[in-house]
């Protein structure tokens, strides 16, 4: 396959695009994120990327705020993420200037996937080496929650993950989610999903609760998260005790 990945608009014999595969590998080497959609929230939780004593950890952020209504978590290259993040951004604004209302999550993330399948296909660029999960409530109050490729792939989901690890952590998304869990449920859920992946703990998971019409979007404190991730750790180790119990 020699020489197809030289142009990003050269298909391989077998169908291939090598370039939009490579930037997928860059996307499953990035910090994991999961999204999970409650039935009446949605929940970021990302791993944080571990930091130099002498950087300012705020701003290295893997959540990051879109419009009022609207956020979004990454994995992926830092830089790629920036840039699409402020595209996505500036079509809030003239979303906003141009109809007087706030555009809905799914007209954000066909603008957020166009945009990513553009840089597949033109000459002088590069796919994007990032895949977004976008969280948001629409006017009449219904969250969403999207995911994008660098291919400009956009699906909804029920709760997804990107990132490192992904496999392990939607064996356990696909095996322990439900449609009826409340806000609280939804954050535990999340955690515990983040959990199979992220080995040192609170100090690396940052959790975002997107609640319309009770409290809007909130960033979990430390010590909430502190509580929640010490209660989920016990569990986990309880049920992995059972397992070996139950092999025996």
């Amino acid at each position: 396959m020699f020489g197809y990945d030289r142009a990003i608009t050269v298909f391989s014999p077998d169908g291939h695009l090598f370039q939009v595969e490579y930037s997928m590998v860059a996307v499953k080497r990035g910090t994991a994120a999961v999204g999970v959609r409650g039935k009446d929230s949605v929940v970021l939780a990302v791993e944080r990327k571990t930091v130099s004593k002498l950087q300012d950890s705020r701003t290295i952020r893997k959540i990051c705020k879109v419009d009022e209504h609207i956020y979004v978590a990454f994995a992926g290259l830092l830089a790629d993420a920036r840039v699409l993040v402020d595209m996505a951004r500036l079509e809030c604004q003239n979303y906003r200037l141009n109809y007087g209302s706030i555009p809905d999550v799914d007209y954000i993330t066909h603008h957020v996937a166009h945009t990513q399948q553009k840089y597949t296909q033109r000459g002088g660029m590069r796919p994007f080496g990032v895949s977004t999960i976008l969280a948001g409530a629409n006017p009449d109050g219904q969250v969403h929650l999207y995911l994008t490729e660098p291919s400009g792939m956009a699906v909804e989901w029920k709760a997804c993950v990107i990132g490192h690890g992904q496999k392990s952590v939607k064996e356990y998304l696909e095996a322990n989610y439900k449609d009826d869990m409340d806000a609280d449920a939804t954050v535990k859920f999340s955690i515990r999903a983040l959990l199979e992946v992220v080995e040192s703990g609170l100090k690396n998971i940052e959790v975002l609760v997107l609640r319309p019409g009770v409290e809007g979007a909130r960033f979990l404190p430390d010590a909430t998260l502190e509580s929640m991730v010490a209660e989920l750790e016990k569990q986990r180790e309880a049920d992995q005790e059972k397992k070996k119990r139950a092999m025996e």
